[in-house]
């Protein structure tokens, strides 16, 4: 399979300032309230940090390639040997609504292993997307990473 295609992608409208929903994204206090349960520490460009799903017992190593204040966020994360990159890019459409843009690149393996990540990226980032749009515009969280798998079924 070419390369070309090995990316998930999830966009949305947020109505709120640029620099609010950038931080959004770089500051785990904020963050912890629609996607991970806490991470240990804001991103810093060369650094790694920590995000866990405490819901999942789930921990992630993040490492942040780029960040550009208010406009980008570049991570890698994943396994050994699997590490896909994570782009994040800002638009800010006015004084107050940001397009954000986030993709999923680098993903690894057969044509199934490989459909199967688009498929799950894209639920997942689409997720987090719509539950930072609940919060930032109206401070309520929607829990849909924690309900994405109730106990029972996961």
């Amino acid at each position: 399979m070419t390369t070309e295609n090995n990316f998930a992608k999830a966009e949305m409208l947020i109505r709120k300032p640029v620099s609010e929903v950038f931080q959004a994204f770089v500051n785990p206090e904020i963050t912890s309230k629609f996607w991970f349960t806490k991470g240990s520490g804001l991103l810093e460009p060369g650094k790694t940090t920590e995000w866990t799903w405490e819901m999942y017992g789930f921990s992630l190593s993040v490492f942040t390639k780029v960040l550009e204040e208010n406009k980008k966020i570049v991570i890698e994360w994943g396994n050994t040997g699997e590490e896909t990159i994570v782009e994040w890019i800002f638009t800010s459409l006015s004084e107050n609504e940001t397009f954000v843009s986030i993709t999923n690149s680098g993903l690894k393996g057969d044509i199934d292993k490989i459909i199967e990540e688009v498929r799950n990226s894209t639920e997942g980032f689409t997720l987090v997307l719509a539950g930072a749009k609940a919060y930032l515009e109206h401070q309520i969280q929607l829990n849909l990473v924690l309900d994405r798998f109730p106990k029972g079924l996961a």
